[in-house]
């Protein structure tokens, strides 16, 4: 298993204006918002068995998002959601 890197960190937000105006000033870093993590991996399936044995849970279902990449949103502790994206290209 190899974990590549962090990819990307997805944030909702309720009032885009509002939280626009508030980044353009220097925020705090333990600011609400962040809603998940995503790491990219080689072996999506691998990585969700081996945190699901840890008691990660999954979220939802394993998808394709436009036959680019496997997603999946898994809980773990407190609540914290990771996202698991496994490039289709590269598993040919």
């Amino acid at each position: 298993m190899t974990l590549h890197r962090m990819d990307h960190v997805g944030i909702v937000v309720d009032d885009l204006a509002a939280v626009k105006s508030f980044f353009l000033r220097p925020a705090p870093a333990n600011s609400r918002g962040s809603n998940h993590l995503c790491f990219a991996v080689d072996d999506l399936d691998d990585v969700l068995a081996r945190l699901q044995a840890h008691g990660a849970g999954l979220v939802g279902e394993v998808v394709s998002y436009e036959d680019v990449y496997r997603l999946c949103y898994i809980r773990g502790p407190t609540g914290i959601i990771i996202e698991l994206a496994e490039p289709i290209r590269d598993r040919a």
